[in-house]
């Protein structure tokens, strides 16, 4: 079981795709850093370069230059992490379960410890009744639940998240959204939390790192100074709306650029 959560640097990440004709650059001279246990969300227009940084992040591609630091100077020191994707990626031959017990399967966690640990974080996310079922018998909602269980059963220190809630409607959202802050206060883990969503942005993170450009590199990092617990009423207060409408003003131009382009 993994201690506490690990601090990382991104420094001077540059991406770029190798076409068949060209190369698509796609990230650009990106650095920031990650404080251990802290909350980042990550916002820019669609197609600025968010999955593919979560990615880099993830170990899933590599850098065209620059690099990622982990910990105290440990370049190639990559902590386990979980990632949490809009589409959920369950197993759809496996029970509810069986897929938040995954990780722990993979880890050689034996079969009753594993579904122990896992059956607790089914309740908490209140699917104790369709624990059995498989996924396809659940809503998108439920679906989503399940996919947040599985990441924080499978207790690594840092937890990449895709815009998990993208496809859900308002209400089942800001659910979702209020048991992800519950879990994350009581386990603290390192969270990257990428969204469009800036109202979402705001509510969820500790900062918010707004992307822009093409190729796309760190416009801002915004501090949020809200107390938490954060709930509906954070959303009305002067302190939120001041700090949306900077994140729109930072964002909307490029936004109304690219649907004069697409036009």
């Amino acid at each position: 079981m993994w201690a506490k959560s690990m601090e990382f640097e991104c420094q001077h990440l540059s991406k770029a795709y190798q076409t068949r004709n060209s190369v698509v650059p796609a990230l650009e001279d990106v650095t920031f850093s990650v404080r251990e246990q802290e909350f980042v969300c990550i916002v820019g227009p669609s197609g600025c370069g968010k999955t593919t940084l979560l990615k880099l992040i993830a170990g899933l591609l590599q850098p065209t230059s620059g690099r990622i630091v982990f910990g105290a100077g440990r370049a190639n020191d990559r902590p386990q992490s979980a990632l949490v994707f809009q589409e959920h990626g369950l197993f759809p031959w496996m029970t509810v379960l069986d897929n938040v017990a995954f990780g722990l399967e993979m880890r050689g966690v034996a079969r009753e410890e594993r579904r122990r640990r896992a059956q607790a974080f089914v309740e908490r996310v209140g699917l104790a009744h369709f624990a059995e079922s498989l996924p396809h018998e659940l809503s998108v909602g439920m679906r989503q639940r399940a996919g947040i269980a599985r990441a924080f059963v499978a207790d690594t220190p840092v937890l990449l998240m895709d815009e998990p809630f993208g496809s859900l409607d308002a209400q089942i959202r800001r659910v979702l959204q209020q048991e992800l802050l519950r879990l994350w206060k009581e386990h603290r883990k390192l969270v990257i939390y990428v969204t469009h969503d800036i109202e979402e942005a705001v509510l969820l993170g500790d900062r918010v790192l707004v992307m822009t450009g093409r190729p796309s590199s760190i416009r801002e990092e915004i501090s949020i100074p809200l107390s938490r617990p954060r709930g509906l009423s954070t959303r009305a207060q002067p302190e939120a709306k001041e700090i949306r409408r900077h994140i729109w003003k930072l964002l909307g131009d490029e936004v109304k650029r690219s649907l004069w382009i697409s036009g």
